[in-house]
């Protein structure tokens, strides 16, 4: 029996997985034209449609599906070997694929991989930059970053950073205008400056804490962002209150542009963390990844399996 070119098989997982022909096309350096082709010789070949298509996406049929379910995972196996053959060279190498968010890659990422990144130049990591929880698994990174509690348990999470503080702020142009809150449920009378996050859909509660007893308030505004990035910048032009872990705001309020309010609501809870799957064994580079980033030394001869 004559054996196949397993181009096609790969071009449709990546399509499949994607959602988009642009993206996949993207994905494997290949024009979005020739993916096409590829695909639709494919399912020539097997003389069955894999992919129903639409204008706005591409999703698998149910032949596709079982397809998907049969091979998806043995292309990523045949990946995970190749990253593993590194320990035989001399120093390793591969890509480190991670999804975080804009701050935690300012603060933390970049300064302590920097460092790693210049001593091994064979590694590159990418970032995506997402506020949604993204399925690492299912999405092919091989990490994420997340505060602590908010982590799966079938995950590794290892701490990055200190526990984190919330903090309210605005600026005082705006409580020159409006009354400064004395308790959580005085934000419904006021502008506040809200986050969509992408997985979620619709608008989260602000949480609150005061000796053990919480309080959620539905929040609303005149600014609603899909990343906490623009957060700072509309608080302090004036636009409402905002309400984001302390950090983020701490140079506006350093020099007076932002003022805490409701300082004694404001909780403590776990801070960043990289979370990977439990029952993938990682490859070389994203040991040296993780070292890195738990400010460990990240010498080549001393990797061991992260615990």
């Amino acid at each position: 029996m004559p054996r196949h070119n397993l181009n096609d098989l790969l071009a449709f997982v990546t399509v499949a997985r994607e959602g988009s022909f642009t993206r996949a096309a993207a994905h494997l350096g290949v024009t979005q034209s020739a993916l096409s082709q590829t695909v639709s010789g494919l399912e020539k070949r097997l003389k069955i449609r894999l992919l129903t298509r639409t204008t706005r996406s591409v999703s698998p049929t149910s032949a596709g599906e079982r397809l998907m379910h049969a091979i998806g995972h043995r292309f990523d196996e045949i990946e995970a070997e190749l990253d593993a053959l590194t320990e035989l060279r001399d120093k390793p190498a591969g890509t480190v694929r991670i999804t975080c968010g804009d701050f935690v890659l300012k603060t933390i990422l970049l300064p302590r991989l920097t460092p790693l990144l210049l001593e091994y130049p064979d590694i590159k990591v990418e970032f995506d930059i997402n506020y949604g929880f993204r399925d690492i698994v299912a999405d092919r990174f091989d990490a994420g970053i997340r505060f602590g509690d908010t982590v799966d348990k079938d995950m590794i999470a290892v701490p990055i950073g200190p526990d984190v503080r919330m903090a309210a702020a605005a600026s005082p142009a705006y409580f020159a205008r409006n009354p400064v809150p004395k308790k959580p449920q005085d934000l419904l009378d006021h502008s506040c400056i809200d986050i969509r996050y992408p997985t979620l859909g619709g608008l989260e509660a602000w949480e609150f804490e005061k000796r053990g007893r919480k309080v959620k308030v539905r929040v609303g505004g005149q600014v609603i962002v899909n990343t906490s990035a623009h957060v700072p910048a509309a608080a302090v032009n004036g636009l409402g209150i905002a309400y984001l872990p302390e950090e983020e705001f701490a140079p506006h309020i350093e020099d007076g542009r932002l003022v805490r309010v409701l300082e004694d609501w404001c909780p403590l809870f776990s801070g960043y963390h990289l979370y990977y799957p439990s029952r993938r064994l990682p490859a070389p580079a994203f040991s040296l990844v993780l070292k890195a980033l738990r400010g460990e030394a990240f010498f080549y001869d001393q990797i061991d399996p992260p615990a």
